[in-house]
Order: structure tokens, then C-alpha cells, then sequence
């Protein structure tokens, strides 16, 4: 028996145990989980390079990108983002078309490289750790429980950050807000107060409250 398939047979045996790690911890997984397996990183590296592991952003791992939906990916890598502006319209069914890319609001003091990936596109919005505390729900998404602000508090959101929304997509959301028969217009304000857009609350919305 030659020693290069010794070498390859140990190779496969690893890659093996490596994806079994994968698949048992939800099919993604941080360096610092592989770390746990004991294995050489110069290894997880070569599994890379060779194409036999995916690195999805720095510091996550996956068998097989295609394995996960979109919002898979999102809920497993930014569990503690917030859905937010045409993101979360979307998930509660106020705006009809899928946006492109994911909004997220997140605490500003993360590390902005988690968010340099070529897949899924997302575009964060970092927030004082505070602003996060409140008007914030839970969906279920991409496979965990993953937060949103809730309705009241999203449109605030949609009103503070307008000139970052697509302009048919803004006005849609408003306006099924407005016909949506389960809104909390104390909340509204409440939170309008809050995010400092009474005065757009008042002239965009109160007039069809």
C-alpha cells in the first residue's frame, strides 16, 4: 500500500468527520466549532481550496451552499440582526414582489466584515445598542427564530430611512399598513415619538388613521 493512499484514505476519513460535524450542528458552521474536532485549521483550509467545504463568509462553513434557501443562510449567520424596511415588509406580506438583497438592522458595535459575502446580499444598518430593545418580535425564518421589528415600530423605520427604500415599495407597505385592521396607532406613535418621525406620521399616515 503506497503512502499517497494512506495519505488519502486519512484525508477522507477527516473530510468526513468534518462534514458529519457540519450536518449535526444545522449545516453551518464557525471556525471556532471546527476548532472542537481537534483537526489541524491548515486542514479546514485545504478542504477549502480543494472545493470539498464552502467558506460562505470569513469564519463560516458549509458542505454545500445550494443545501440552503436564502433565508436559511440569512437566519443561520445573523440571528441577532433585526429584519427591517423592505425585508421585513416583505415577511409580513405588506409588500407583494421579494425585495433584492436583505436589510438588516444590526448593533453597531459588530464586526462589519460578518457582512462582506457575495451571497445572499445583505446591506446592514448599524444602530445604537439601545434602538434594539425595543418595538422587536421574533418569525420564524430560515430554520431558527430570527428577530423583526414589529409592525408599528417598522414603520417608523420606513419613515426615518425613506430615501433608502425603493420609492413603489415604500409607498405599498404604507398603505397596507394603513388598510391592515390589526394596527396599534398608541403604539405608532409611541414609537414615532421614539425615532423622532411624529411629524411624518402625522402628514403621511394620520390622515387616512
Amino acid at each position: 500500500m503506497s503512502d499517497s493512499y494512506v495519505i488519502n484514505e486519512k484525508r477522507e476519513l477527516i473530510l468526513d468527520r468534518v462534514k458529519e460535524f457540519i450536518y449535526k450542528n444545522g449545516g453551518v458552521v464557525k471556525k471556532s466549532q471546527l476548532n472542537e474536532l481537534g483537526i489541524d485549521y491548515r486542514r479546514i483550509l485545504d478542504f477549502v481550496e480543494k472545493g470539498d467545504l464552502i467558506r460562505i463568509k470569513n469564519g463560516y462553513y458549509t458542505v454545500r451552499i445550494s443545501d440552503f434557501s436564502e433565508e436559511e443562510l440569512i437566519g443561520k449567520l445573523f440571528p441577532d440582526a433585526v429584519l427591517s424596511l423592505e425585508s421585513a415588509l416583505w415577511v409580513y406580506g405588506y409588500i407583494k414582489r421579494k425585495p433584492f438583497g436583505w436589510k438588516l438592522a444590526i448593533d453597531k458595535n459588530t464586526s462589519k466584515s460578518r457582512f462582506k459575502l457575495d451571497f445572499p446580499k445583505v446591506t446592514p444598518f448599524y444602530a445604537e445598542p439601545e434602538t434594539l430593545t425595543f418595538g422587536v418580535t421574533t418569525v420564524p425564518f430560515g430554520g431558527v427564530e430570527m428577530k423583526i421589528f414589529d409592525k408599528e415600530r417598522l414603520v417608523c423605520e420606513c419613515l426615518k430611512y425613506e430615501d433608502k427604500m425603493e420609492r413603489e415599495l415604500f409607498k405599498e407597505g404604507l398603505f397596507s399598513y394603513i388598510r391592515d385592521g390589526e394596527k396599534d396607532v398608541a403604539r405608532l406613535m409611541k414609537y414615532a415619538k421614539e425615532r423622532k418621525v411624529i411629524k411624518k406620521v402625522q402628514s403621511m399616515i394620520g390622515v387616512w388613521l
